[in-house]
């Protein structure tokens, strides 16, 4: 079934539909990973966005119950320049053709996704359309100039579970009905360092890991206060990723304010953008962010690179945060972009890049023993 997509910039490239009719819109980013792209369709970071693949074979080990970061898939449609309908692989359950018009989400095959990539490295991540019902390109491309722009807009909740939810046993678990959110909330207390999630776009590999480290996790929604979180008695604060402008994100930035040096803090992703802004820095949007599996960030306490995995389109202003309370961590080797930020004399940080991965590499699984450190708890 034939397809356009058109960039707000005029710029067309014709493809084919493997999972039927539809449309899409959104900004469309590219991804540099070679697998992992049922983590990528899952990771709620991409909500609003069209992803394009650089790696041109996409499908060929299907998709599985395991491999998802959250409870759908995230992305507007899916952009690929070889389809693979026959997947090869034990653990594989469905096609990925199957799982994305099981969910009505658009997917495309056929289309140069290295001159797309190639534009908007130059151009910048735009806005755009995908249809097989509307081909006429001068339609499509005023209809994506049209589309809201990713500045200024908030994703976070959005995608923000609606209920807090307990994570147990690598799984989420819906708390017992009624059941009021304070310190009575916690299993084991005294046995386990207690620590609230803040869910901005929580992906789940990042649940698993604090559970994997010895904490027990409760996730809250995004716009939860901080007198809630304290009526908990947490051990330590968690901040999620999640998609979208941080700027917007108010509530998630003056709850930080109120529990700065209160609890130990560790973001990732958008929760380091929200803890720079608490922090009293600026954030910007990238060209066309960083988004793959092969990012190289340098640790400037230790001096080793480590190759991260990442998904954001937008960075804190290095400039802004000021230099006697705040400090730099880790910095992107691309184009020195902050990856990382440590408060001074308070127990806080956070890092720009997922060290928990899925995909990708898992040299910074280490900031998760880092984040138990700081707990006075067993």
């Amino acid at each position: 079934m034939q397809a356009l997509l058109a960039l707000e910039d005029g710029r067309t490239f014709p493809c084919r539909s493997f999972t039927g009719p539809g449309e899409a819109s959104g900004e469309v980013v590219f991804n540099t990973s070679m697998t992992g792209y049922q983590e990528v369709l899952t990771d709620p970071s991409y909500s609003g966005q069209m992803v394009t693949m650089t790696y041109p074979l996409v499908g060929n080990y299907g998709v599985n119950d395991e491999d998802v970061e959250s409870a759908r898939i995230q992305v507007a449609a899916f952009l690929v320049k070889e389809y693979q309908s026959f997947p090869s692989n034990f653990r594989s359950t469905q096609s990925l053709a199957d799982y994305l018009a099981g969910q009505g989400v658009l997917g495309v095959e056929g289309l140069d996704t290295r001159a797309l990539t190639r534009h908007i490295r130059n151009g910048g991540a735009m806005r755009a359309i995908v249809s097989t019902t509307d081909l006429d390109s001068g339609s499509l491309t005023r209809r994506a100039k049209a589309i809201a722009s990713m500045v200024g807009m908030d994703l976070a909740r959005k995608v923000s579970t609606a209920h807090p939810y307990r994570w147990t046993g690598g799984k989420p678990e819906a708390l017992a009905d009624g059941l009021a959110l304070n310190a009575d909330v916690w299993q084991h207390r005294g046995d386990r360092p207690s620590v609230v999630a803040v869910d901005f776009g929580l992906k789940y590999n990042i649940a698993r890991c604090l559970e994997r480290v010895g904490f027990e996790v409760v996730v809250v929604p995004a716009a939860t206060e901080a007198s809630a979180i304290m009526a908990m008695a947490p051990d330590g604060l968690f901040l999620s990723n999640g998609p979208g402008d941080p700027e917007p994100v108010v509530y998630g930035v003056q709850t930080v304010k109120d529990l700065l040096g209160r609890l130990p803090i560790f973001g990732i992703c958008l929760g380091n953008q929200i803890l720079g802004l608490a922090l009293g820095g600026r954030t910007y949007k990238l060209k066309f962010g960083h988004r793959g599996t092969n990012q190289p960030v340098k640790n400037l306490a230790t001096g080793k690179v480590e190759i991260t995995s990442q998904n954001h389109g937008f960075a804190v202003d290095i400039d802004s945060l000021g230099a006697d309370t705040v400090e730099v961590s880790h910095i992107n080797l691309n184009d020195n972009t902050v990856e990382g930020i440590r408060h001074r004399r308070l127990p806080a940080f956070s890092v720009q890049y997922h060290p928990e991965a899925s995909p990708g590499p898992h040299d910074a699984a280490y900031l998760f023993d880092q984040f138990r450190a700081m707990m006075k708890t067993k």
